[in-house]
């Protein structure tokens, strides 16, 4: 089967190392170890973040002109023809100008994973792009969604039998850390990974550092963090620490990490902590659970579908640093003792729900299924 593979938002082979990326990458790599042959069609960048009219307009019209050309290499043979378009992360920020003009021409289906709908933009300054948004969800033939929240959303526009939930996955064997040491009470190991830049990912780094300055005020000084993870913010991020009382004593900044150096740090941490703020389900998250670590995080999005309160980490109320605070000085008291059990369900989980055998697996059944539909239905209308 070949699949003709997009990313809207940032494509798979941008220089910035990004969640998107990460997922945008699994998804290729889920494909093709379900036996497809991937073609990354295009690589247009179409976020438009501050709703400017005309910028829409312009990528609009290159969109055009890229299904335009990517048809002629079709019909010419230079590029293979697909039997299915996918798309990855669409919403009204970054619609899909290429895809179904494509997928319509060629007569083939058209997937979205993670798509999200949001019907207060339709008359704001990204109309045009929610209105493109909205056509191409209508037009799928599927829509994997690796959040639940965004499903309610969904399922506005698009048909109930075209939804499918696509839990979120990692090559988890890769994270396993096998025996790991006793927890030393009296510094326990924590650990977060995050890229560093304005916005969400900021307000999560303040509210983490106002949570732990509470907690060294308070007198609850047993623990250590580590942080991984760089970017345009990090000057902030920094400040922010500082102006908490964290000095490197207690945190230690340690920048950008390959998978392996990650998974070193992993092993010799003994909770994540996140506060999570506006995730959409957080990649490191399920990194972290498949290492064997619990994991503290705020209850915001797709967060849920991978940490079960209570018995693979904690959730809490997103935003509220009192909260995360106290649910965390909770484990650094009396439950550091379970820390461990906590972390094992967490791997346990993991290796249950989130692999990404499973995935393409799910992915593998579901094209299959609707390639078959896509042609009866066509024979039937007498277009084969």
């Amino acid at each position: 089967m070949q699949v003709a593979f997009y990313a809207p938002l940032k494509p798979i082979d941008h220089p910035v190392p990004s969640g998107d990326r990460l997922i945008a990458r699994m998804l290729c790599e889920a494909l093709q170890s379900a036996g497809m042959k991937v073609d990354i069609a295009a690589r247009l960048r179409s976020r438009v973040a501050d709703g400017d009219v005309l910028k829409q307009a312009r990528l609009a019209d290159l969109g055009t002109k890229l299904a335009a050309r990517l048809l002629r290499q079709y019909q010419s043979g230079f590029r293979p023809k697909p039997d299915i378009w996918f798309t990855y992360h669409l919403y009204y920020k970054a619609p899909d100008w290429i895809g179904p003009v494509v997928a319509d021409a060629l007569g083939i289906p058209y997937v979205v994973a993670e798509a999200s709908f949001a019907p207060k933009r339709a008359n704001g300054p990204w109309g045009q792009s929610h209105l493109a948004a909205e056509t191409a969800l209508k037009q799928a033939d599927a829509v994997f969604s690796l959040n639940r929240v965004d499903m309610e959303c969904l399922a506005q526009v698009c048909q109930p039998d075209h939804l499918h939930f696509l839990p979120p996955f990692t090559r988890v064997a890769s994270w396993n850390v096998g025996q790991r040491e006793a927890i030393n009470p009296q510094c326990v190991r924590l650990v977060t990974t995050a890229m560093m830049r304005d916005g969400d990912k900021l307000k999560s780094y303040a509210l983490l550092a106002d949570a732990l300055g509470r907690l060294r005020r308070s007198g609850v000084d047993n623990w250590h963090l580590t942080v991984i993870g760089d970017g345009p913010a990090r000057q902030q991020v920094e400040d922010v620490f500082e102006a908490n009382g964290l000095g490197e004593d207690k945190a230690s900044l340690v920048g950008l990490r390959t998978p392996e150096q990650t998974k070193d740090i992993l092993a010799q941490s003994d909770l994540f902590v996140w506060p999570a703020i506006n995730e959409a389900f957080g990649m490191a998250l399920l990194e972290a659970q498949s290492a064997g670590l619990p994991v503290l995080a705020g209850d915001t999005g797709g967060v849920s579908g991978i940490v079960s309160s209570g018995v693979t980490g904690w959730l809490v109320p997103v935003g509220d640093v009192a909260a995360f605070s106290d649910r965390l000085g909770e484990c650094l008291g009396a439950d550091v003792a379970v820390l461990r059990d906590i972390g094992t369900a967490g791997a346990s989980k993991a290796a249950q729900h989130h692999t990404l055998e499973a995935a393409a697996d799910l992915l593998s059944t579901t094209f299959k299924k609707i390639i078959t539909g896509h042609l009866s239905s066509q024979n039937g209308q007498g277009l084969v």
